[in-house]
């Protein structure tokens, strides 16, 4: 049963991945004001590359971009087995911030929104994997 588990998980897509995962891609660019940052999603699948990492020097590209790729099911310390517990605990703790679906590439594939359905994806543009002032409910979503 662990296989048929993990092998669901490899086929759908982590909206809160890192750069270096299998088949990442970037999901969005980082823009808002600091305490309020957004992401502004790409409307066409960009891979990531060195030479698209390099450019956001001096910058880490987790400061720049959100990235998309392969869920690695039990590898990530986030997934219980059957779910992503991050994407729980945003939908718990993080108020929407958008009233309307956001325009995402990834969503006919995306964990989060086959686990959470619509409550993931009206918190997932606030939702940044590198930020230096995250308010508390932000630090509780992501470190549970």
């Amino acid at each position: 049963m662990a296989e048929i588990k993990s092998v669901r998980a490899m086929s759908l897509l982590c909206p809160s991945a890192q750069p270096e995962m299998a088949d990442s891609r970037v999901l969005g660019v980082v823009g808002g004001e600091p305490g309020a940052l957004e992401i502004a999603y790409l409307n066409e699948t960009l891979p990531v590359t060195q030479g698209l990492l390099s450019l956001t020097a001096p910058f880490k590209p987790t400061e720049v971009f959100r990235f998309s790729a392969t869920c690695e099911g039990t590898a990530c310390c986030h997934f219980d087995g059957s779910q992503c517990r991050l994407v729980t605990r945003i939908v718990q703790l993080l108020p929407a911030v958008t009233e309307v679906l956001p325009a995402c590439l990834i969503r006919p594939a995306c964990r989060w929104h086959k686990q959470e359905g619509k409550a993931a994806c009206l918190r997932c543009p606030q939702i940044v994997t590198r930020t230096y002032e995250p308010n508390e409910e932000m630090r509780r979503a992501a470190l549970g």
